[in-house]
């Protein structure tokens, strides 16, 4: 059983919601983070992709906080960047570097462009990485790069596909970091976790989204992942 932990997490979409609730499941104290909450309180359409407005999302989640990213940067010991890549660097700067100082961030943003629509391409790649980018901004903060390469509902419920026995990868330059991480990943259900070495490690991470959305494309559905057999 962990113990619990003061868990803040950035982003209000469906990615940084699925991963608050289930962190809030398990018994940890949990603020999700938006740039401007009382807007995100008053919004009362369905975003984009069809979730409910975040009002009638906290209704069933009423344990866990709302606040301004500076505020859940400082109520987390742990913290996970659930934002899309392309708003992480500004929701950091805004957290606050004294916020962030020695705390473990969990990344699990994808640096992804759909400025010439689909399929995306990658904002960074190759030499660098989101990640990478992170830590270089942030020298401060312990980086862990995680969960990634699956969808949202795979990342805290690895077992709803083929009883969980697919792969997760993880790379960040801090072993303590990347060992409290591991602890919360068996939390939430995965065993067959892959170590890919330091914060570097997660270019090829990264580099594994124009695959991921062009299987979804092929297979219709996000509920897919990647399995290392040795």
């Amino acid at each position: 059983m962990q113990s619990a932990t003061n868990i803040g997490v950035f982003g209000t979409g469906a990615v940084g919601r699925t991963i608050a609730a289930r962190l809030a499941d398990l018994g940890h104290s949990v603020v999700i983070g938006t740039r401007d909450p009382n807007a995100t309180r008053a919004r009362t359409t369905n975003d984009a992709m069809g979730n409910p407005p975040f009002s009638v999302w906290q209704r069933d989640h009423a344990a866990i906080g709302l606040g301004t990213f500076s505020e859940v940067a400082a109520h987390g010991d742990i913290l996970v960047n659930a934002t899309v890549g392309t708003g992480a660097m500004a929701a950091l700067e805004l957290a606050g570097s004294g916020n962030l100082a020695g705390k473990i961030l969990i990344d699990v943003s994808n640096p992804l462009d759909f400025s010439k629509g689909m399929p995306p391409s990658l904002t960074i790649c190759n030499t660098d990485s989101l990640g990478e980018s992170i830590q270089r901004a942030f020298p401060d903060l312990r980086v862990v790069k995680t969960l990634n390469t699956v969808n949202a509902q795979l990342m805290v419920a690895p077992e709803r596909l083929a009883s969980g026995e697919h792969t997760m990868f993880i790379a960040g330059s801090d072993a303590g970091a990347k060992a409290r991480v591991v602890e919360l990943l068996h939390g939430f259900g995965w065993s067959d976790i892959v170590d890919l070495g330091d914060i570097t490690g997660a270019r090829a991470m990264e580099m594994l989204l124009p695959v991921w959305v062009r299987l979804w494309g092929v297979t219709k559905t996000p509920l897919f992942s990647f399995k290392l057999v040795r």
